[in-house]
Parts: C-alpha cells; sequence; structure tokens
C-alpha cells in the first residue's frame, strides 16, 4: 500500500510524493488494507478479494504536512478514485475525513473520568528499544513514551507534554488479552547496499491490550489519555507509513 501511495500522490503533486517518501521521520500514517484475504501462491504473501471490502486509515499528524492530506484528498477521491496494485485497481467507495488539533485531544482526555483504555494493534508495532532490538510485547513504556515523541515532534510548543518514565511505570498498568497477541517479523524497506539490495526487517507485535491507571494525578490521566488518542493519527513505533504500527483505541 505504500507504494500504490506514493505512486497515487506521484500523479497529484510529485513534489508532495517527494517530500513523504524523503522525509526522516515522516508525519504520514497508513495503516494497511483491513479486511478478509484470500490465500497467495508467494509464502508471506494474501491476496486481495474482489468480493470483499477494506478499509484503509491515513494520518497526518504535522501542520507543516497539511499539503499531503489535501494532494491524498486529491489523488483518491479528486482524481478518479482508485489505488493501482500489482494485479489490478482497488476502487475506492467512501472517503471519510477527522480532523483534531492537539488541544482538542487533551480536551476530550480532560472529560474522561478514570478511563481504562483498550488499544487495538492491528498492523504489526515495531518499537526499537536500543542497538536496533524492538520490543515484542505491548508494555506500557515503550508504547506510550513512543506516541510520546511523536506528539511533542508535532504539537505547539505550549502543549508539549513532560512525562517520564516514572510517570509510566508508576501509574499506568498494562492488562493484555493474551490470547490475541502475535508476533511478527516485517519487511519494512529495500535499501541499496554496494550495488546490492537489501532487505531492511522489523520485529514488532500485534493484538489487544488495555492500559488502566492507578493513583495517577489528574496530569497524568490526562496525557497518557490524550495520548492514546494521538496514536490513531499517528500510529506507533516506526515504519508507520509503511503500514506497521497501526491502532484503535476505546476509552470505557
Amino acid at each position: 500500500m505504500y507504494g500504490a501511495l506514493l505512486a497515487a500522490l506521484n500523479g497529484a503533486d510529485s513534489t508532495v510524493s517527494a517530500q513523504v517518501h524523503d522525509s526522516a521521520p515522516g508525519s504520514l500514517h497508513n495503516s494497511g488494507l483491513q479486511g478478509r484475504f484470500g490465500d497467495a501462491d508467494r509464502s508471506h504473501h494474501r491476496s486481495v478479494r474482489p468480493d470483499e471490502e477494506y478499509t484503509l486509515r491515513l494520518g497526518v499528524v504535522d501542520p507543516d504536512d497539511a499539503s499531503v492530506f489535501q494532494a491524498l484528498v486529491n489523488a483518491l477521491v479528486l482524481e478518479g478514485g482508485s489505488l493501482s496494485l500489482s494485479h489490478g485497481e482497488l476502487e475506492v467507495e467512501r472517503f471519510e475525513s477527522d480532523n483534531a488539533t492537539h488541544r482538542e485531544l487533551l480536551d476530550r482526555a480532560a472529560d474522561a473520568s478514570d478511563p481504562t483504555l483498550e488499544i487495538q494493534f492491528e498492523s504489526p508495532t515495531c518499537i526499537e528499544e536500543a542497538n536496533e532490538v524492538t520490543t515484542m510485547f505491548p508494555h506500557r513504556l515503550p508504547v506510550f513514551r513512543s506516541i510520546l515523541r511523536k506528539w511533542n515532534r508535532t504539537a505547539p510548543d505550549d502543549l508539549e507534554l513532560a512525562l517520564g518514565e516514572e510517570q509510566f511505570l508508576g501509574h499506568v498498568i498494562e492488562k493484555p488479552e493474551l490470547r490475541t497477541l502475535d508476533t511478527h517479523s516485517v519487511l519494512v524497506n529495500r535499501v541499496e547496499d554496494d550495488g546490492q539490495t537489501r532487505p531492511i526487517f522489523k520485529q514488532g507485535f500485534s493484538g489487544t491490550c488495555a492500559y488502566e491507571f492507578k493513583g495517577a494525578p489528574e496530569a497524568v490521566e490526562n496525557a497518557v489519555t490524550a495520548l492514546a488518542l494521538f496514536g490513531e493519527y499517528s500510529g506507533v513505533g516506526s515504519a508507520v507509513a509503511r503500514g506497521c504500527g497501526s491502532m484503535e483505541v476505546e476509552m470505557v
């Protein structure tokens, strides 16, 4: 889907397409196709079923990248409404948009009282901790620290959040649904190395995990809840433009 999106963007605005591909890190989040797939002749591949409807969620979190969102609208809605894949076309039947500022997410978080954050990690979530080692479990610290970095990179200066390890470790509890958890090794990129193409793999997890608060000050509870809401737009971890780290959150 990343390649298909870049091709569509290039057709609508080649400058924006290059911006998405070359910026590191970029602010585009691509969930990949969500739906039922068929078998494929190649190992580690699945086929898109012609009788199935798929959902694709895209997020752009940096205000400076508003042109990326507009180019996506032009490519997917105004310019024919289809995405070219290797063996056919995906027709865009519906397009819905939702916008929220960092301030609005904080206000939504403040309206919730001691919520439980049920997060579904829809696609492989690859969070690099150190020395290219990635976490294989939805532990509260790497998950929310990853989203925090994305938040502070894109938020206005007066809305940056100062949360340290002690706030995540001392006031948030993760309760994963173990039967849903899975681990993955994902091809996220290919690079040229001495004239040879070298695949880049990352490891990650998917599944459902609930996060609850224990003795959390109101400011910490609101900040962590806002981060969870923001994660739906930004994705979690690395390679989010290529389909990793897509999540949905429900507050209960």
